[in-house]
């Protein structure tokens, strides 16, 4: 182990070692971790970062990292890259104008989703701090924003997961040499239903279509499945077969996430990588079809005209902030996972690529089935396209049943949508656990206690989606997609952090950190787009979406009633309040006058980080250093004082800088100190004797 660093001070303002303030202030090293590498290593069966020194001390254990950069890829591309580039793009793409929709899409792409979702990252890896913590050290008056943040990741941890037990339903359902949706004459099945071979014959169809006549993998959906009743408020009996499916679910993601990043990034391996082969024997398969042609024509045929329906430009931006998960937190807690030099703009563009290039191609593979599927029954692509649920539940299981080896691309399918949903959630708890367990390192991180909060929050979020696995269950599942977690909510935080980071705390302050970080300064398009392109597109697309605002409905034809029309806004504003709530708070605790109460609350706190470095500095010191006694020096710690500028005025914070001696420079440290201590002691001999 090297010897540690003596903390050199000396009075009289002598300069000590002039030549490295430089390089002192270029980089801010982590003295103790360099220093004590073995000794910070987590203990056999503790939590991770759990010593038995933090435990007897009371201090907060070591946060861990990521074993590779491959895991912090695949962590980060399994939790964007969800359902939604599945089931909600392609469709969204159809739906407005094609590829003409990509003209909108990019705009928001290069102008929101991508210098935001980088933001994040860097956010989390410069503070090393989850979703809510990082913005108390980076600009506590906008410390609301955290909070947001884990309220919106809370209320979508409950209902997402309710997806992957209808998926896990229907993978055990697909294990039978004749899938039950493809044949009527099911016990659930009704009078009315009529196989869809029978659709070839169009004359026969249509008459009898007349009569009302259903598919029976839509009575297989709401008969079997769901056991739809006629409205939220007959909110029926639990399926305890879903019930079933739900828990096993949490269970897997319980335990995905139990020992933090450590098992995380391992299992991201299987539930990240599979995804894109299964998508890639889909697309083939899916190609190769007859009819498939023409559901890609109306997959991308482009329709300029639909550019001038707001809309269109509503359903960009909220797709893209769906897509990059970004204003959960999920992407501040990953990234401050990593290593402090680790270059992550380059692999947030290059993730950027991988998220949006999926949308796209996933739009083939679907749009190909659906083509399909449109001849095989003799209607037009309009008739069967769906988005959401009804793609993945009643389209594509319909298609599928239509295929040869039904069984076989039926399994092959909803096991790629279950890793697809699977690692999304267990990536956006993951988020959720790493910003409470922030709150309260000290208490949190110690032996088993994060495993057991994991636990709790898993059941606790368990017992809430229960109401969705109800025979009304997709009425309460419909109002928590709509209100919860919609575009409205992420673009009100998504505003709120560019403001703060670019506007409050300073764009180029955070460029100095991301250049301390990664070694070179992004281009301005970053700076440019924190500063003006991000918040003018959320403005703009958030008054849009309220302007446009219709209430909600299910299937076009069942109007949600008043109170539960109220109950989703209170859904949605129970995240949005935070972030003014906090700021009033935070405001009224602080001292001093309005304009001194809100400079000192956006006053960045990052002398905290350098704090705890010192407190641990002067533990592990030897004991010659807490009597007072010299000892070699091997290093040298500089403070620097660094002077910012914020659009609230000027703050200084100071820094803790290491810097290694070389043989000649430690010499000549120890050859100024003696002189420095010999002036010193001159000079007092004098004034003494003047006295």
């Amino acid at each position: 182990m090297e010897e540690p660093a003596l903390p050199i001070h000396i009075e009289e303002g002598i300069d000590v070692l002039t030549e490295n303030k430089t390089m002192a202030t270029k980089e801010k090293l982590q003295c103790l971790k360099d220093f004590h590498k073995d000794i910070l290593k987590p203990s056999p069966g503790k939590s991770p970062g759990t010593r038995p020194e933090d435990e007897a001390e009371g201090k907060p254990p070591q946060r861990e990292k990521w074993a590779s950069k491959i895991d912090f890829l695949l962590s980060v591309a399994g939790g964007f890259i969800g359902l939604g580039n599945v089931w909600r793009f392609p469709y969204l793409c159809y739906k407005n104008g094609g590829g003409a929709f990509l003209i909108p899409y990019f705009i928001f792409l290069f102008g929101g989703g991508l210098p935001v979702f980088f933001l994040e990252v860097a956010l989390g890896q410069y503070t090393s701090e989850g979703g809510i913590t990082c913005w108390e050290k980076i600009c506590p008056i906008f410390s609301g924003i955290g909070y947001a943040s884990v309220v919106i990741v809370s209320l979508l941890n409950v209902y997402y997961i309710v997806i992957l037990a209808w998926g896990l339903y229907y993978l055990f359902q697909s294990f039978s040499y004749t899938l039950p949706w493809a044949h009527c004459h099911q016990e659930w099945n009704t009078e009315n239903c009529v196989e869809d071979t029978l659709r070839k014959n169009r004359t026969l169809w249509l008459s009898l279509n007349s009569t009302n006549f259903s598919s029976p993998v839509i009575e297989f959906w709401e008969r079997n499945v769901l056991g739809l009743t006629s409205g939220i408020d007959e909110p029926g009996i639990i399926k305890w077969d879903l019930a079933l499916c739900l828990f096993l679910v949490w269970v897997i993601c319980f335990f995905c996430i139990w020992k933090g990043v450590k098992s995380t990034g391992k299992v991201v391996y299987i539930t990240a990588t599979f995804p894109f082969i299964m998508l890639f024997v889909l697309l083939i398969r899916g190609v190769t079809l007859p009819g498939a042609a023409e559901g890609i024509k109306f997959y991308l045929y482009p329709n300029i005209t639909r550019l001038s329906d707001p809309i269109v430009w509503i359903d960009a931006g909220t797709q893209i902030f769906f897509s990059y998960a970004i204003c959960l937190g999920a992407m501040t807690s990953l990234g401050s996972y990593n290593k402090y030099k680790y270059n992550c703009y380059r692999d947030c563009l290059l993730l950027g690529c991988l998220n949006s290039g999926t949308s796209f191609v996933s739009g083939f593979a679907i749009f190909s089935v659906l083509g399909f599927m449109a001849q095989e029954q003799g209607v037009d692509i309009a008739d069967v396209a769906e988005s959401g649920p009804g793609l993945a539940f009643i389209a594509y299981p319909k298609a599928v049943s239509m295929m040869p080896l039904p069984t076989f691309w039926a399994i092959l399918f909803f096991v790629m949508l279950l890793l697809l949903g699977l690692d999304s959630q267990f990536v956006e708890v993951e988020g959720q656990i790493t910003s409470l367990v922030d709150l309260y390192p000290s208490f949190l991180r110690k032996g088993y206690r994060r495993e057991i909060f994991i636990a709790i929050i898993c059941f606790l979020s368990y017992l809430l989606g229960l109401s969705m696995v109800t025979e009304g269950g997709m009425y309460v599942f419909q109002l928590f997609d709509y209100y919860a977690a919609s575009g409205v909510c992420l673009l009100w935080v998504a505003f709120f952090e560019c403001i703060a980071v670019a506007w409050v705390y300073g764009a180029d302050n955070f460029y100095d950190a991301i250049e301390d970080m990664i070694g070179y300064r992004p281009g301005p398009w970053m700076k440019w787009s924190w500063i003006v392109i991000t918040p003018i597109l959320c403005v703009g697309c958030f008054i849009f979406s309220l302007v446009k605002y219709t209430p909600l409905t299910y299937n076009k034809d069942y109007i949600y009633p008043t109170w539960a029309i109220g109950l989703g806004w209170i859904l949605a504003l129970s995240s949005m309040i935070c972030i003014p709530l906090v700021t009033v708070i935070r405001i009224l605790q602080s001292d001093g006058s309005l304009l001194e109460r809100v400079k000192t609350m956006a006053a960045p706190r990052e002398i905290t980080r350098w704090d705890k470095e010192t407190e641990v500095a002067a533990t592990f010191g030897p004991p010659g250093l807490a009597n007072g006694e010299l000892i070699k020096p091997s290093h040298v710690i500089v403070e620097t004082t660094i002077t910012k500028k914020g659009i609230l005025g000027v703050y200084h914070s100071s820094q803790l800088s290491c810097i290694a001696l070389s043989p000649d420079a430690e010499k000549s440290a120890l050859e100024r100190i003696d002189e420095a201590t010999t002036t010193k002691h001159r000079r007092n001999t004098v004034e003494e004797r003047k006295e």
